[in-house]
Parts: C-alpha cells; structure tokens; sequence
C-alpha cells in the first residue's frame, strides 16, 4: 500500500490532519516491509502486437493445464490446449503425463513454428 492510499485509508476511520498524506509517504518510504512487499512491476506495459502465421496449421500456439485435481476418470492430470494462429482453431485433449511426454512430438508434425 503507497503512502496515497494509507492517507485515504485513515481519512475513512475518521482522522485527518493537514500533512497527512505527505507523513504517510515518508513513513511508506521508511519503512522496510513495504519496501519489501512493495509492487516490483515498474516499467510501463509494452505494446500488444498481434501474431499471424502465413498459411492454416503452420504456426501453432501451445499450453499445458495442469496438474488437475482429482484426476480424470481415466487418470489424466493435463489438458493440451493448441491454437492455429491462422484459423484460429483449438485442439484440446487431456493426458495423463507419460502420454503426454510420448506424444508431444507426433502430435503437430506439419508445422512450420510452434509457440508456447
């Protein structure tokens, strides 16, 4: 919590005084657990840019969920989630992890690039 939002937190249970909010930051900037459970994002976010592939099924978009629990009936713990960036269309299987292992290779063998 920033020194801005301590000040308005104590102006809500009802004190205030003049350099509230200027006593607040300095005590936030003193003091160490904030500064060590502080917000470490400090860049500003970078631009979105959109990925394309230059034919169907040649760049694929690939994620792994997991580890489910419980299990699946048949015991699977993962779900395959793979995008076509062209068609945009989703394969989604589930797998237990040996399977998932053996057949990773020999599931997208026609692709030009695949990310993850």
């Amino acid at each position: 919590m920033g020194g801005h939002m301590l000040a308005c937190k104590i102006m809500r249970t009802g004190y205030f005084w003049l350099t509230m909010e200027t006593n607040c930051c300095q005590f936030v900037q003193r003091c160490p657990e904030c500064q060590i459970h502080e917000d470490l994002i400090h860049v500003p976010p970078s631009k979105l840019h959109a990925l394309t592939s230059p034919w169907p099924f040649s760049v694929w978009g690939i994620d792994i969920i997991g580890k489910i629990s419980p299990k699946s009936p048949n015991g699977h713990e993962f779900i395959l989630v793979a995008i076509d960036y062209f068609t945009k269309w989703v394969e989604v299987a589930s797998y237990a992890m040996e399977l998932l292992v053996s057949s990773y290779h020999t599931l997208f063998v026609a692709m030009e690039s695949l990310m993850s």
